[in-house]
């Protein structure tokens, strides 16, 4: 479920970052916030921890509240063409409604995991909201005086590529949403991380915005953790999250 099929529904277009200290933990988190968001977000820390039981037991504990969710297997996969669509392979037994790898390994391994995993949406990770344009001039990847609209340049450029070359969702940061909005059109999911409710705490993320700057921007997917996760409630948080949302999904352009 994304934004635009979101308006009559009571669950929100977000996808919560299950980044736990433990399976329990995890588990827990997806029981209690499954019946206000549309996704489960297990990341490559989880999985690497806890393996097949990150998935299943999150499904199991959304299952169990009654509000089944789609499965975001976050691993940011990033290999030569050969071992990403085997690494794509060794996780089909899941069945990840949504499974991420980075834009920049270029489109011969895009085309890799999306041909491996058909019935899955691959998802291009663009430029990764912990770095701004100082850091990707350091890494050798903007030019010296480069700012925010080389950023905006470069993201739009690694989703067109991987989305010509076969990804069905895109990764970026809220400053990008609408400029790749406008380069892949209406069909492409696009999802943002370095959402923030006005007032959080931005922790490591660099190129944000809030839940209802980041929908009406264009996109279709909120990854949201710690404001939910990190709350005394996190199934209020959640709810409270989803109800602000609400008149947010109505103003998207």
């Amino acid at each position: 479920m994304t934004a635009g099929e979101w308006e009559s529904e009571s669950r929100a277009p977000i996808a919560v970052a299950l980044d736990a200290p433990d399976l329990r933990t995890a588990v827990n988190w997806a029981g209690a916030t499954a019946p206000y968001v549309s996704t489960l977000k297990v990341g490559l820390e989880a999985y690497l921890r806890d393996g097949d039981e990150a998935v299943t037991g999150a499904r199991r504990a959304a299952a169990e509240s009654g509000s089944p969710c789609a499965l975001f297997l976050d691993l940011k996969l990033h290999d030569i063409p050969a071992t990403v669509a085997g690494a794509a392979r060794s996780v089909a037994r899941l069945a990840p409604d949504y499974l991420t790898v980075h834009a920049s390994g270029g489109p011969a391994m895009v085309r890799a995991a999306a041909d491996t995993l058909p019935s899955t949406r691959i998802v291009a990770v663009t430029v990764l909201t912990s770095l701004q344009a100082v850091d990707l001039v350091g890494m050798g990847l903007l030019s010296r005086g480069a700012g925010p609209e080389a950023v905006r340049e470069l993201a739009v450029s690694l989703a067109v590529s991987a989305v010509d070359a076969g990804a069905r969702a895109v990764v970026c940061s809220p400053e990008e949403v609408a400029d790749i909005r406008a380069a892949v059109g209406p069909d492409t999911v696009l999802i943002t991380p370095g959402v923030r409710p006005a007032g959080s705490d931005h922790g490591d993320q660099r190129r944000v915005a809030t839940p209802q700057e980041a929908l009406a921007r264009g996109a279709d997917l909120l990854v949201i953790g710690r404001p939910i996760t990190g709350a005394d409630d996190p199934a209020d948080a959640a709810r409270r999250l989803a109800g602000d949302l609400r008149g947010a999904a109505g103003s998207r352009p």
